[in-house]
């Protein structure tokens, strides 16, 4: 299975950038997913799509956030943040395992600060 992700149920989405930060104790982390013209808010079906949140699919099953806000500009849609926070080690890793094979998947990749 490849990595995914959906804002609508079906509809597969491309992200046009992924900001992360994490705290120094490694406690908390955050990643803002930005998705600049997200397949289910264009075409012809985009006014009966349903987003209620952010699913990041793989192999391993499936991570939610519900935290995702839509941007419109002049009634036009401009583009879709989804925020994800992460607390402890293990939803680090697990998410650190779907970003590296979304990654792969999209040919993304991973600029440090």
């Amino acid at each position: 299975m490849t990595a995914k992700i959906q804002l609508a149920i079906g509809i597969d989405e491309e992200a046009s950038d992924v900001k992360i930060t994490r705290s120094k104790d490694g406690d908390t982390s955050v990643a803002v997913f930005i998705f600049e013209a997200p397949n289910c808010m264009t075409g012809k079906d985009a006014g009966n799509n349903e987003i209620l949140g952010m699913y990041m699919i793989d192999e391993e099953g499936e991570m939610v956030t519900r935290n995702v806000n839509a941007k419109f500009i002049n009634g036009k849609s401009a583009g879709i943040e989804a925020i994800h926070k992460l607390n402890g080690q293990n939803e680090w890793e697990r998410f650190l395992r779907f970003m590296n094979r979304y990654a792969e998947a999209n040919g993304m990749s991973l600029n440090k600060a």
